[in-house]
């Protein structure tokens, strides 16, 4: 009997994977267990040491033995405080491309973090007219698209935006105000990408919000995009369930997003703590501890499963490697030692081989 549960488990893997990819032309199909490594060439550079059974390993390695297969990295566009530029990402790429992993990129189209809070304007770009900055976005979008790829890394996927639920590039593209700027931009990101890939395959676009849990936000979103006639193929969701409801909250959100928009869902950051993170009004869901931690990304990952229409993609942990000291070591997939958590076992009854 458990053989057969982990043979339908592939079996909607491979349905939702070829909804993914296949209308699009992609080659090889993959139901996506991801993680957001941003962190991790930092982290290595400075010297931290990541270890499995107590023995020094990669992580990259840790998590493809462990059935991870995609990467997700973050582009700033002149940062300042952080090293998320150009090269460092191209440098990540590289080693995730030369350990088997598909590379999604996500372009914040900011000098530092883009998130519902926060969609800073480029200092060079902000005082550009509006018509200025959409070819600005379009032009930027292209020569980074075509810097990967001849880089010899071209992602697979591509985010126009991080977490844009409220806009981006404020004020010209802040929402509720300005819808019209607002998918301009979007469309100008969308045509770079289309620009940069050359005679490569054209990267999968992602469209990414943070209203995991929260249908009629979501809704409002997307009925906007369609409306304004948006060409994207894959709908993005951020999931950390001290922001985003319940994990009840997700499942109906995913089912409506399935039989609403019929594109290919995927939680492009989920997180959960295996120690006390944050003080919450409410309990946390599972317990704050290492099997508690694991035991949470199991039962996320079923509802993803088990998403209609087999729409469910895949989903990115976000930051399981960062620095020494730092504060989301809490909700990363080590220890305060390097050791490698049970958490990293979730998908071995699936992939391993």
């Amino acid at each position: 009997m458990g053989q057969v549960r982990i043979w339908l488990h592939c079996l909607r893997r491979s349905v939702a994977a070829a909804l993914l990819l296949g209308t699009y032309g992609v080659a090889q199909a993959q139901y996506i267990i991801g993680a957001d490594i941003g962190y991790l060439k930092q982290a290595q550079d400075s010297g931290k040491v990541f270890k499995e059974n107590g023995q020094p390993k990669p992580v990259l390695y840790i998590l493809r033995e462990h059935g991870y297969n995609w990467v997700r990295l973050r582009l700033f566009v002149e940062p300042t405080e952080r090293p998320y530029t150009l090269a460092y990402a191209i440098a990540s790429a590289k080693m995730a491309k030369a350990a088997g992993f598909k590379i999604l990129l996500d372009l914040h189209y900011s000098d530092t973090w883009a998130d519902p809070g926060h969609q800073r304007t480029p200092a060079a770009w902000a005082k550009l007219s509006h018509d200025q900055l959409c070819d600005q976005v379009f032009r930027y979008t292209r020569d980074t698209v075509a810097a990967f790829r001849d880089a010899g890394v071209l992602p697979d996927m591509v985010a126009i935006g991080n977490e844009i639920t409220h806009g981006m590039l404020w004020p010209d593209g802040k929402l509720p105000e300005n819808w019209s700027n607002f998918t301009d931009l979007l469309k100008s990101g969308i045509n770079g990408v289309d620009a940069g890939h050359g005679d490569t395959p054209r990267p999968l676009i992602m469209i990414h919000i943070d209203r995991g849990g929260d249908w009629a936000r979501t809704k409002d979103f997307f009925d906007h995009l369609a409306a304004a006639k948006v060409r994207f193929d894959v709908i993005g969701q951020s999931y950390h369930p001290w922001w985003q409801g319940s994990l009840n909250d997700l499942r109906d959100n995913l089912y409506q997003m399935a039989v609403t928009y019929h594109k290919p869902i995927v939680l492009a950051e989920v997180s959960y703590p295996w120690e006390p993170y944050q003080k919450q009004p409410d309990a946390a869901p599972f317990p704050e501890t290492p099997e508690g931690q694991k035991a949470w990304l199991q039962a996320l990952n079923q509802i993803v499963e088990e998403t209609p229409e087999h729409l469910g993609a895949g989903l990115f942990w976000w930051e399981p490697a960062v620095p020494s000291g730092h504060q989301l070591t809490g909700r990363s997939y080590f220890d305060q030692n390097g050791n490698v958590l049970p958490v990293i076992t979730v998908f071995d009854a699936f992939t391993r081989k």
